[in-house]
């Protein structure tokens, strides 16, 4: 998609502060974290939300969530604890319309979350 703000760093567009990637995911740090660790796995394939998956995407979902576990030991938060989190639409607050995983360690979570 040519105005997605996240297809436009897949593509190299736009910078994002990466701290993984591989052939389907793409992570990089949230430009408004909400913990001391907070990045976003995001599929390289656009899809909108949620709502938008098929069967055909088992596999990509997969990868974001393998990619969150490296992540999370790669950052330091995983023997400690971390929260995976995706929304779905703007009353879930989905503000970007790629589907992404949020990735968020290093402080105690609290539930429920909001």
């Amino acid at each position: 998609m040519t105005d997605c703000l996240f297809c436009k760093m897949v593509s190299g567009d736009i910078k994002a502060d990466v701290v993984y990637e591989n052939d389907q995911v793409l992570v990089f740090r949230d430009i408004n974290p909400q913990a001391p660790v907070h990045v976003l796995a995001i599929p390289k394939q656009h899809v909108s939300t949620i709502n938008d998956l098929t069967a055909a995407d088992t596999d990509m979902i997969g990868q974001l969530y393998l990619a969150a576990k490296e992540v999370a030991t790669q950052l330091g938060v995983a023997e400690d604890g971390y929260r995976t989190v995706m929304n779905c639409n703007a009353m879930a607050g989905q503000t970007v319309f790629h589907i992404h995983l949020h990735i968020l360690g290093g402080r105690s979570m609290h539930w429920p979350p909001g």
